[in-house]
């Protein structure tokens, strides 16, 4: 983080909200593109700040494990984004509350530098970034010199914050040039991925769940019919960030340890490439998985979890898990496998979890497709 002192500013990411019309879930902890929301308004800001803060009225530990304060709205009710503004204000030491949303995965990294240098040249009390059309008031520099006034404004029942920041003078900061900064997601349709289709020359099918459902079990039952049929298999999985297939004390292991950035280990039966990657490496994307495999050598790839990428996908699902559909937010899912017949609003195929024949039907069937 930064070390200028004067003025000094904190970093303020806002996810104190109920989040109505994402069905209430939690917003900065639902994942997009393998992270969660908020982590990529905190690689945003913690550059930009002195220090950093999160708002958060509820999963209070799991926001503490980012690594940063958490802190809750004072005045209690849910009262919106002014109420966490207010709170930051009375927990910090800093001159300025610089303010983000959680639900914005592109902001600016410019925020800081443009938002201050036009409050100084205007000698106004509030910098607030502009679209080019509107206010976005939530992308907001302010000094924590105003959060009596703030706290007044509340305390009364008002709410609004357009009104609130209206009552200061305002200098309105051009950002029409970085419109994806205040992209945001307010709806479950919203996290689906807007990319173009995975292009593959080898037939693709994903098998896409909530953890417990079963994908690995199921691969197992699949693959030995797969390579009975003839059908030459490579297999895309997506693991946990501290995974290891190595253990202590074998040659390859210790090596790698001691800094073979790529470990690749050989024999008549079997070969195995390790690469290290750095600790803040963004999570793989399968765009950059594909070309390691040999496809050349394949007939078909299937990939367990990425299900927040654009490929086909079955769905894999258990009502006696307790977990939603993914389908109704991602039209990347072709069918629906599950252990109970389901009442769909749609004409997606559905698919008996436990008949692997019909499943070996299924893919196929989409091997078929994918090669006409």
């Amino acid at each position: 983080m930064i070390t200028s002192h004067t003025p000094s500013i904190t970093g303020v990411i806002l996810a104190g909200g109920q989040a109505r019309r994402m069905g209430g879930k939690d917003k900065g902890l639902i994942q997009f593109q393998q992270k969660p929301l908020i982590r990529y308004a905190i690689d945003a800001l913690a550059s930009q700040v002195d220090s950093l803060v999160i708002n958060a009225n509820r999963n209070i530990e799991q926001y503490q494990a980012f690594g940063y304060p958490t802190i809750s709205d004072s005045i209690e009710g849910f009262c919106g984004p002014l109420a966490g503004m207010l709170s930051a204000m009375q927990s910090v030491d800093t001159d300025y509350i610089l303010t983000s949303p959680c639900d914005c995965p592109s902001v600016s990294p410019q925020l800081r530098q443009r938002l201050m240098e036009s409050l100084l040249l205007s000698s106004a009390d509030i910098a607030v970034a502009f679209d080019g059309q509107r206010l976005q008031p939530v992308f907001s520099l302010i000094p924590c010199r105003l959060q009596d006034d703030l706290k007044a404004y509340l305390l009364q029942g008002d709410r609004k914050i357009d009104l609130w920041l209206q009552r200061h003078k305002l200098t309105m900061v051009d950002f029409s040039d970085q419109p994806d900064t205040f992209v945001n997601f307010n709806h479950p349709e919203d996290l689906v991925i807007s990319d173009p289709p995975l292009t593959s020359t080898v037939p693709l099918l994903g098998f896409s769940a909530f953890s417990g459902t079963g994908k690995t079990t199921l691969l197992q039952q699949l693959l030995p019919v797969l390579k009975q049929q003839g059908l030459q298999v490579g297999v895309i999985k997506h693991a946990h960030h501290k995974f290891e297939i190595d253990k202590p004390g074998k040659d390859s292991y210790e090596l790698r340890k001691a800094g073979a950035q790529q470990m690749l280990i050989a024999s008549s039966r079997l070969m195995a490439l390790m690469e290290t990657q750095p600790d803040d490496m963004d999570e793989p994307r399968l765009s950059q998985l594909l070309p390691r495999l040999a496809t050349e050598k394949l007939d078909l790839i299937l990939v367990e979890g990425f299900k927040h990428e654009a490929f086909p996908k079955i769905e894999l699902h258990r009502p006696s898990l307790g977990k939603p559909l993914l389908h109704p937010v991602d039209n990347n899912i072709i069918a629906i496998a599950s252990d109970e017949k389901l009442e769909l609003d749609n004409e997606l195929i559905q698919l008996d979890l436990n008949d692997i024949n019909a499943m070996i039907s299924f893919i196929n069937q989409h091997i078929n497709n994918w090669t006409a």
